[in-house]
């Protein structure tokens, strides 16, 4: 366990807690590099366990942001991509101890606490010692409103739910339009997930600010819910992304994948990522290599550790990688298209460079934002059009699609490329200077400001 020291200031102090995830790191990490730079008088300390220091204690950030370490109390990547609920268990009862004796030997002391809403322990933590806890929420706002009215599920008699009942509507969650059982992610699943929602609910009430990762325009309607549900101020700080100029990148450097991106005509590359850890069967992973050989539409392919085999599969058509920045593949302009597993982040960067969507989500929150790229956004089509069935989907049918999907003369595809647009313009504006994520984090950085010190 490290302990950092500091010299003696008047600044705010924040502690940030993320989940040991990928998906939660980054979103975390970028908010604090945006409170950082905007203000020098806040000193963050970022914690991470050993294994993920080691992952990102190399790359840039702010001299006012340092890291902190806590033993690996949980599985390592690779457990968790085998079993993700072992892992959320280990999350919720190994971490906060070695948390603890952290926060007893930071210097300055500290004065607010940003812990991911799943780390629920961390408003107690908070709370006993008179720090006021941020909760940070790394998911959609729709997704955070579903997991406060489970007892609205529950009172209607649709949790627990099974197959039979997938294909209902419910109209009745606050600021959510009518939605199928089958797009709300724990219905009908595992149980054990069901559980660890119960256990994080009570606690988000008893925070002192809630942050969403959202743009307030996109969820207009939950957001105005949430603000006027709870007692403390809830902000929607917007693409939470790293920050650089969108558009081609003359610098670079060794990164050859963007060299072949560059000889590639515009808007002809379909961009394939399914996320950092959790994959599909290999009967599918063969159905897609083999499907996206047979379309003959050009391809970029993050398929990490089956890099290699992938490669085989698929031909000389496309290029496989282990490892890619997606922001900047995303954002070039060689790049007309984005098979996705819809995971949180991916889909803030995918509507931010304007890109539309094939959906393939696998788990959790990915299906709820599949229904939202393709119901509520209308940026995007599903991949398997049947959401409830976990039925193959055949290479045939990738292939036709992804042809469909890639011609730029097709009405269809007009059509969502016209909206993903518009939604990357909206996703700009709030970003940009006055908009209203960037007005979110301002006032955020005041309400910190109101717990600086002089030590």
């Amino acid at each position: 366990m490290s302990s950092v020291k500091a010299k003696p200031t008047t600044q705010c102090h924040v502690v940030a807690m993320p989940s040991p995830g990928r998906g939660h790191i980054n979103p975390m990490m970028n908010l604090c590099k945006i409170l950082a730079s905007k203000n020098s008088n806040i000193l963050v300390t970022f914690v991470v366990t050993e294994e993920w220091l080691g992952f990102i204690g190399s790359d840039p950030k702010p001299d006012n942001i340092r890291f902190g370490t806590i033993p690996n109390v949980v599985p390592s990547e690779l457990v968790r991509a085998a079993d993700i609920y072992s892992f959320a268990e280990a999350v919720r009862t190994k971490l906060e101890a070695p948390f603890v004796r952290l926060l007893d030997q930071l210097e300055p002391p500290v004065t607010v606490i940003m812990a991911d809403t799943f780390l629920y322990w961390a408003v107690g933590v908070g709370n006993r010692r008179n720090i006021p806890v941020a909760s940070f929420w790394p998911m959609s706002q729709s997704m955070f409103t579903i997991t406060q009215n489970v007892d609205l599920l529950v009172k209607n008699g649709h949790l627990p739910a099974d197959s039979a009942k997938s294909k209902e509507h419910v109209d009745y969650i606050p600021g959510i339009s009518s939605i199928q059982l089958v797009n709300i992610p724990f219905v009908g699943r595992n149980p054990q997930k069901m559980q660890g929602i119960l256990e994080v609910l009570p606690w988000v009430n008893k925070a002192q600010y809630l942050l969403l990762t959202s743009i307030y325009e996109l969820e207009s309607k939950v957001f105005d819910v949430l603000k006027a549900k709870f007692s403390f101020p809830v902000y929607a700080m917007g693409q939470i992304v790293p920050n650089f100029d969108f558009g081609e990148n003359t610098n670079h450097n060794d990164n050859n994948y963007l060299h072949w991106l560059d000889c590639q005509p515009r808007s002809s590359v379909l961009y394939i990522s399914m996320g950092s850890f959790l994959s599909v069967s290999s009967a599918q992973m063969d159905e897609i290599a083999a499907g996206l050989r047979d379309s003959g539409v050009r391809f970029f392919w993050v398929a990490r550790d089956e890099t290699s085999k992938m490669k085989e599969v698929c031909g000389h058509r496309g290029l496989v990688v282990p490892w890619c920045n997606q922001l900047r593949v995303l954002s070039h302009s060689s790049v007309g298209g984005f098979w996705s597993h819809c995971g949180w982040s991916s889909t803030r960067e995918g509507m931010l460079c304007g890109i539309p969507f094939l959906t393939f989500p696998i788990i959790f929150d990915q299906i709820l934002n599949s229904k939202l790229i393709v119901e509520d956004w209308k940026i995007g089509w599903r991949v398997k059009q049947d959401v409830g069935m976990d039925n193959l989907v055949t290479r045939v049918e990738i292939a036709g699609l992804v042809q469909k999907f890639m011609d730029l003369e097709n009405d269809d595809v007009k059509e969502i490329r016209t909206r993903a647009s518009e939604v990357q313009r909206v996703c700009q504006r709030a970003i940009a200077k006055g908009g209203s994520s960037e007005t979110s984090v301002n006032a955020f950085i005041e309400d910190l400001s109101h717990c600086m010190v002089i030590e």
